[in-house]
């Protein structure tokens, strides 16, 4: 599988560049999830990271990984969860 080094903005991940695995459509994920395990008494919990364009100089863009600090509060909020089959109660929206 193909992958893209992605910058990532806030959060404990700050300043990092990882290699992401791309989709069939050669773009990251919209949603980057990090589990961090238990340790002592600090229970485990998940970092969320959405995707946002970075532009540099030029006007060119690419993708990055900004930290939602409020955690798993939603989903990508893409098509997929306004889908009948998706277990979505009608009329909600994330």
């Amino acid at each position: 599988m193909k992958s893209k080094d992605t910058a990532f903005l806030g959060g404990p991940l700050d300043g990092r560049v990882l290699p992401i695995l791309l989709n069939p459509f050669h773009n990251v994920g919209r949603v980057y999830r990090v589990p961090v395990p238990a340790h002592g008494d600090v229970p485990a919990t998940v970092l969320v990271y959405r995707r946002a364009k970075e532009f540099d100089p030029k006007g060119r863009w690419r993708w990055r990984y900004e930290y939602v600090p409020e955690g798993d509060a939603g989903t990508a909020g893409g098509w997929a969860d306004r889908l009948p089959w998706s277990g979505r109660p009608a009329g909600t929206r994330p």
